[in-house]
């Protein structure tokens, strides 16, 4: 018998917190990336991006021809609707936290407004990422994993 040794151990119980939106928001902007989710074609897409948080919004940048900024440029008001999720989570303990943001996303074109965005994001990727997207936050949700403090040990 063949024993790998390339699986990981069993890990413990862990403990779902859930945590109120100004903990969240703030566990999300301690981190640079996540992922944005909107519909293209009729379906969900996801791509990772990264971010900065502005007065309780999220802003992102991005491309002319991305899909994202094609969407916002045609929405009408309040914008389209966009999820927006980040974590941490240790691989090899499965602690940390996740959140996630629902809400409505709008290309920024007001020309301070614009110049204010590109300065808080630098962009991740070697391209011209020249558009804003702002996303304003509806529904925030974020769980932090920890050890389970329940099993009796002190």
């Amino acid at each position: 018998m063949i024993h790998d040794d390339s699986r990981p151990a069993p890990s413990p119980p862990r403990h779902r917190v859930e945590l109120d939106d100004i903990s969240a928001l703030r566990l999300l902007g301690s981190v640079p990336l996540g992922r944005i989710v909107f519909t293209q074609h009729a379906l969900p897409t996801v791509r990772p991006v990264n971010h900065a948080l502005d007065g309780g919004d999220i802003v992102i940048r991005t491309h002319e021809g991305a899909a994202l900024t094609s969407h916002t440029r045609h929405a009408g008001a309040p914008g389209v609707v966009v999820a927006y999720e980040a974590d941490a989570i240790d691989p090899r303990t499965h602690l940390g936290w996740s959140v996630v943001v629902t809400g409505y996303a709008r290309l920024v074109t007001d020309p301070d407004d614009l110049a204010h965005c590109r300065a808080l994001v630098r962009p991740w990727v070697d391209q011209a990422m020249d558009q804003v997207v702002r996303i304003r936050p509806d529904l925030v949700t974020g769980i932090l994993l920890t050890a389970d403090d329940r099993s009796g040990a002190a």
